[in-house]
């Protein structure tokens, strides 16, 4: 019941941690976590492109 009441409050409300059990905290570790891991694949991927870009449109060296 609180997992839907939380996803109805409007995103970027700060959550109140300070009363959250401490299987809830540990949980919300594991899920940030699991985002961090999602971000940096997503930043690997681009760094990757990125550099592929770079390689292609490179001016020749004299």
């Amino acid at each position: 019941m609180d997992e839907e009441l939380d996803r109805l409050k409007p995103a970027g409300l700060p959550a109140d941690k300070e009363h959250w059990n401490i299987e809830d905290l540990n949980d919300y570790i594991t899920a940030l976590k699991a985002e961090i891991g999602n971000v940096e694949q997503i930043i690997s991927e681009k760094t990757k492109v990125q550099m592929a870009a770079n390689a292609l449109f490179r001016e020749p060296a004299d």
